[in-house]
């Protein structure tokens, strides 16, 4: 099978749907797959040869990438002529599936997505965000445009994504297509028998912290500055042991716009005993930091997926999360970690795992023995059947 990919951005080692698309194209190419991804970002510089906005290169994974950026966008993913340049590469590239990954802001996807419409293709799109706030805008223009009947098969990367999309298409065909993960190395961690002593096993023997991870790009509505307050609360509660130390310990490892306001949050609150803020650490050495850890905190409120959130637990690390969000798909209440609703009820959980070292310690142990579903042989599978449908859509044999 041909396979294009259409995505703003194409740079993997950032994280989000970057990775996420890269990850899923390298998978499709071992299985045999044709692969190619359109994109708007631009190459970095000093890492090519050739133009850094239009240029096509064969990854060392074997997907094809054809970068179609502008020089006058000032590197935003954007195109102005990027539908007329997307449907040339699309006659060209001849595909047997287009499968275009949006977020709520997705100028070069959009483009992507009427191309493919226009020229009758086979049209599978993933939304990777949620659509809170702009669910009357979308329904409206899908019933301006079209959209709400169109010949395509939509899916979200979770179940609570997937009734935003629905709910804004007026369409009852949205499934779920799940981010997808390696499990090797953070399994290596939860199953090893070199795991670093953590909390749990220092406070059977009556006082070690609890000792928490979030790992997340420092951007506002990440909200990273309202996780150091929840966890300063939760200080606040739990107090200091004999010795003096805190009973609650925080690591924050990434970094982005609002570093600098994480940093003058613990700087105020006198919190340098007690949050750790290692800016951006390679993805790579996560799973060596999860080993020292108990608990992973996912803070953010509109959390389409959370695969920061979905390495941790296939670590072996309770998760504390809130509920309504993409968490929920692979944490159930008080099985793989704890469900809140709201800044305080986080509070109230953390509190909870560092008096009950039992209830962590159950979830701890589910954690390490049951390996979450989402790996890449899942959600593949899931994504041949939606090009299935995509097919099936424009009156082709769904497999080709």
């Amino acid at each position: 099978m041909r396979i294009v990919h259409v995505s703003d951005c194409y740079a993997p080692r950032v994280g989000g749907i970057e990775s996420q698309v890269a990850d899923l194209a390298a998978h499709q190419v071992s299985q045999g797959h044709a692969v190619h991804v359109l994109t708007a970002t631009a190459a970095e510089t000093g890492t090519t040869t050739l133009g850094r906005y239009r240029e096509t290169i064969t990854e060392p994974s074997g997907v094809r990438v054809h970068r179609i950026a502008s020089p006058v966008s000032l590197g935003l993913p954007v195109h102005p002529r990027g539908q007329a340049l997307i449907r040339r590469a699309l006659a060209l590239l001849e595909p047997d599936v287009v499968h275009v990954h949006a977020g709520v802001v997705s100028p070069f996807a959009h483009d992507g997505a009427r191309a493919a419409r226009a020229a009758g293709l086979p049209l599978a799109i993933t939304w990777h965000c949620m659509l809170d706030g702009v669910e009357p805008a979308l329904a409206l223009g899908a019933r301006a445009t079209g959209w709400r009947s169109a010949r395509f098969a939509p899916s979200a990367v979770s179940g609570v994504a997937a009734e935003r999309v629905a709910e804004a298409l007026g369409r009852t065909d949205v499934s779920v297509m799940p981010n997808g993960l390696d499990l090797t190395p953070w399994r290596a961690v939860a199953t090893g028998g070199d795991r670093t002593p953590s909390g749990v096993s220092a406070r059977r023997g009556g006082g070690g912290p609890l000792r928490v991870v979030a790992t997340q790009r420092l951007a506002p509505r990440k909200r990273a500055v309202p996780l150091v307050r929840t966890v300063a609360q939760a200080h606040e509660r739990l107090g200091r042991d004999t010795a003096g130390r805190p009973r609650i310990l925080l690591t924050i490892a990434g970094g982005g716009p609002a570093e600098h306001a994480v940093r003058a949050e613990v700087a105020a609150g006198d919190l340098d005993d007690v949050v750790t803020v290692l800016g951006r650490v390679p993805r790579q050495t996560l799973p060596t930091l999860y080993r020292a850890q108990d608990v992973f905190v996912a803070p953010a409120l509109l959390e389409a997926f959370g695969v920061a959130a979905l390495e941790a637990r296939a670590a072996g690390l309770a998760v504390v999360g809130q509920a309504g969000t993409g968490v929920s798909e692979f944490v159930q209440h008080e099985r793989e970690g704890l469900l809140v609703d709201g800044d305080e009820a986080a509070t109230d959980a953390l509190v909870r795992l560092a008096e009950d070292g039992e209830l962590l310690a159950g979830i701890r142990a589910h954690n390490a023995a049951v390996p979450p579903s989402m790996s890449w042989a899942e959600v593949i599978g899931r994504a041949n059947r939606v090009y299935a449908r995509a097919r099936e859509a424009v009156g082709l044999p769904g497999s080709v």
